[in-house]
């Protein structure tokens, strides 16, 4: 009979393995970060790293890039553990394998929200000026409480009465008071409060669904009598598919006058509680320009108002004596010369890759300067990394995010990355250059007589662009524009 020996031994072994820098993750963030996003980046590491300052303004370069001190070769071999080689990197992608946990802390910084009303305290605040009971006004905050962003009652009236009836057991366990003395909601008291919640600003709120918040909007119109009601409350299916010869024919009147009186349904608004979501819009600085000087596109980083970096001075001489410090000293005055270098190497790195990439987007769509999006050639992240000599993943970081403004507006980098469909003439033409062509012939259409995806794929094999009629619905749906049978007009 076999057995296992146990106990402890020693033995050697070799093996492979990769220790990632800390400061290659830090790279890779640099490269990620939109233009805001750095210049707060560097203003934290200015207040956190004594050995880098600002370059006064009568100290930076025509070319606007920041002044670069030379380091002393007792800097260098210092700095020589930390050594990257920027170019092996930025061609191989970052790919270093590992966990970048395990190898850095960051300080995490809450972002702050700026107060803001949004519908519910909307809707409460009119809640509080309705007469209503104690009892009453308890219910009605359940029903604001249920009500989604879009002005929707989230949730069904029994739901409500569920929930309502729970929070008043609660209350009673908490307070030590016998049920029996609370009695509990019924259906009918909710059942009634509902369409006081419904006559609530905006017009609208407190709809279960899209027909029942037309027909409000409607009524608080006091078109109850109106056509357009009687659309909507007996046809709704008939006109949401635009069938409106049988809407006509159902409802004894002219086509024509169903599309116009759908034309006044349209108007209203099926969202309405939207008028109260938190704005979310933001200001776009972009972080590259393309100007047209004397018929060539040239291309600049639009990095003016970023902190330009330097060593210190004094700090180096003081670092320079270090027999006056100790080991844990001269630790972290090694460290932080160090991070100081690597920083405004880093940064110069990230510029220039910046430019190498747009330079060569400009170069294969100057057609789209020239003429327009219709004139967007196809192009690929791996197509730029083969061109310019980096890896695609590093490609990407530099285009995530980033906005640049050109003769033809502001616009993301991913802009001018697309799939491509070959033509007659054995050029290319990007999708998104179809698509813009697809908008345009919808738009001069006539709406009596529309064009089908099969005419469009006509109008487009003269053009010379050759395209399936699947591949015109797919980019009409992308688009938002309805079938030929929904746009036609009588």
């Amino acid at each position: 009979m076999s057995g296992y020996k146990t106990g402890l031994n020693q033995s050697t072994s070799m093996r492979q393995e990769m220790k990632v820098n800390p400061r290659l993750y830090q790279a890779m963030d640099l490269l990620y970060m939109p233009l805001l996003d750095l210049q707060q980046h560097l203003q934290q590491e200015l207040l956190v790293n004594p050995f880098l300052e600002l370059v006064p303004e009568d100290e930076d370069n025509e070319d606007g890039t920041e002044t670069q001190e030379v380091a002393t070769a007792e800097e260098q071999k210092a700095d020589n553990t930390d050594e990257m080689d920027w170019q092996k990197i930025l061609e191989d992608g970052f790919e270093t394998g590992g966990r970048k946990e395990e190898y850095e802390e960051r300080e995490y910084i809450e972002p702050v929200t700026v107060m803001s009303r949004d519908l519910m305290d909307h809707l409460r605040d009119q809640v509080q000026m309705l007469e209503l009971t104690p009892r009453e006004a308890y219910l009605a905050d359940e029903f604001v409480g249920n009500i989604n962003e879009d002005g929707y009652l989230s949730c069904e009236l029994d739901e409500i009465l569920k929930g309502v009836n729970l929070e008043v057991q609660r209350v009673a366990e908490e307070a030590d008071v016998d049920i029996s003395e609370l009695p509990m909601y019924t259906m009918e008291e909710v059942e009634a409060l509902l369409p006081v919640i419904q006559q609530l600003d905006p017009p609208g709120v407190g709809a279960r669904n899209l027909r029942e918040c037309l027909l409000l909007q409607l009524s608080m119109q006091q078109l109850e009598d109106s056509v357009a009601y009687a659309l909507v409350r007996d046809g709704f299916d008939e006109l949401i598919g635009h069938r409106w010869s049988e809407m006509g024919k159902r409802f004894g009147i002219p086509v024509s006058q169903v599309q116009a009186v759908a034309d006044q349904i349209a108007k209203l608004d099926p969202k309405p509680g939207l008028k109260f979501a938190p704005d979310n819009e933001h200001y776009i600085i972009p972080d590259l320009v393309v100007d047209k000087v004397d018929g060539r596109y040239v291309v600049y980083l639009n990095d003016g108002n970023m902190p330009r970096l330097k060593l210190s001075r004094t700090y180096q001489d003081i670092a320079r004596d270090k027999k006056k410090y100790d080991t844990e000293s001269k630790d972290f005055i090694a460290n932080k010369m160090n991070s100081a270098h690597w920083m405004i190497q880093a940064i110069e790195q990230r510029r220039q890759t910046m430019l190498k990439v747009m330079n060569y987007i400009v170069e294969r769509q100057r057609d789209f300067f020239e003429k327009g999006v219709q004139h967007l050639k196809p192009l690929t992240l791996r197509e730029v990394a083969e061109v310019i000599g980096m890896h695609e993943s590093t490609v990407s970081r530099v285009t995530n995010e980033k906005f640049v403004q050109t003769p033809r507006g502001v616009l993301p980098l991913k802009f001018f990355f697309s799939s491509g469909l070959s033509t007659t003439d054995g050029d290319d033409v990007s999708a998104r250059g179809i698509k813009d062509q697809i908008k345009k012939l919808v738009d001069v259409e006539d709406a009596k007589d529309p064009l089908t995806d099969q005419a469009i794929v006509d109008i487009l094999k003269q053009g010379g662009v050759v395209i399936a009629r699947r591949t015109v619905a797919k980019y009409r749906d992308q688009l938002g524009v309805l079938s030929a049978r929904m746009r036609k007009r009588v």
